[in-house]
């Protein structure tokens, strides 16, 4: 147990220093390439007024997997699937980061085929949401196949989507991610799940180093390459560890984790569709905006959000060792 501990230790760390090391150079780069997201006037979810690089997702990639990889040294169909929906997300979000820098909107439905794709590889391999225990009999239900994809599409996709939504604002999206990721990291070695919570610890190194560049006023975003990306992988740690055996109340553990990006963004794509719009039509109806828009600074807004975050995610701790 000792030398489990001092592994997530040092998958922290490393995690920590090779995203800490890469993002200075990948900004120097997306200066040269003139890959930086612009101010605009008149827009309100565009808070910065100087161009700020695009380039965070391509270090917060390769500091995951490298360290992942590094201490599990597992080159399995599971381990494939997640580095192959990580590349297709990274080069979706990669390709719609390119037209923002141009200004101009990327389609929305391409991007829907690339997420649903990436679910697709997850569920293939074996990482699916199958069932859940009977509270009254102690049994374990496994769900049919065609509920367990369901399922396990909807919860990856929506995840991926509500923390790209959720990234509207310097150090928001990276500190619910890592809040979010601690939480499923004591989940997980409650449950005795080292592979999770291997995942969970490499995702808190990554993101908190990210923070360091991206906390107001930020030097660099990770754009919707890196928070697609987040989403995928918080997504699939909860699908990895925290559903897995789960009993009917359990279920709500992850969801709790998650639960300042998901019901906030539950409510903006319920009024979009309300008014008749895309749940992809960028606006400023997140509850960051609106409470920016209520008199509150942007510290004093990610404080309030992450105290939010911090508590539910204390909510589903709770409520796991009430399960034990």
């Amino acid at each position: 147990m000792v030398v489990r501990k001092i592994s997530y230790i040092l998958a922290f760390s490393a995690s920590f220093l090779i995203v800490y090391s890469l993002i200075p150079p990948l900004r120097k780069l997306a200066f040269h390439l003139d890959f930086v997201d612009k101010p605009q006037e008149n827009v309100e979810r565009k808070l910065h007024r100087e161009p700020i690089p695009l380039t965070a997702s391509y270090a917060l990639f390769i500091g995951f997997f490298l360290v992942y990889l590094l201490f599990t040294r597992e080159f399995t169909w599971e381990t494939g699937a997640l580095f192959g929906g990580g590349v297709l997300l990274l080069t979706i979000g990669t390709v719609d980061d390119w037209f923002k820098t141009k200004g101009k909107d990327f389609p929305a439905f391409p991007k829907f085929i690339v997420q649903v794709s990436a679910a697709i590889l997850v569920f293939a391999s074996g990482i699916t949401f199958n069932g859940f225990v009977n509270p009254l009999s102690g049994e374990y239900v496994s769900l049919p196949f065609i509920l367990q994809f369901i399922l396990t599409i909807l919860w990856i996709f929506g995840v991926t989507t509500v923390i790209n939504f959720s990234d509207g604002m310097d150090g928001l999206a990276g500190g619910l991610v890592a809040i979010s990721a601690v939480t499923l990291f004591i989940v997980a070695l409650t449950k005795g799940q080292s592979n999770s919570a291997m995942m969970a610890i490499v995702l808190v190194g990554i993101t908190t180093a990210y923070l360091r560049f991206n906390k107001p006023p930020a030097k660099v975003f990770m754009g919707d390459a890196g928070a697609s990306f987040l989403g995928f992988i918080l997504a699939v740690i909860a699908l990895d560890g925290a559903f897995k055996q789960a009993t009917v109340l359990s279920l709500f553990i992850p969801i709790l984790a998650l639960g300042v990006p998901i019901f906030d963004n539950l409510f903006v794509i319920a009024k979009r569709y309300v008014q008749g719009k895309s749940i992809y039509q960028a606006d400023a109806s997140q509850i960051h905006y609106r409470l920016l828009r209520a008199g509150l600074n942007p510290k004093q807004v990610l404080a309030f959000l992450f105290l939010a975050s911090a508590c539910l995610s204390l909510s589903s701790i709770i409520l796991l060792l009430i399960q034990i």
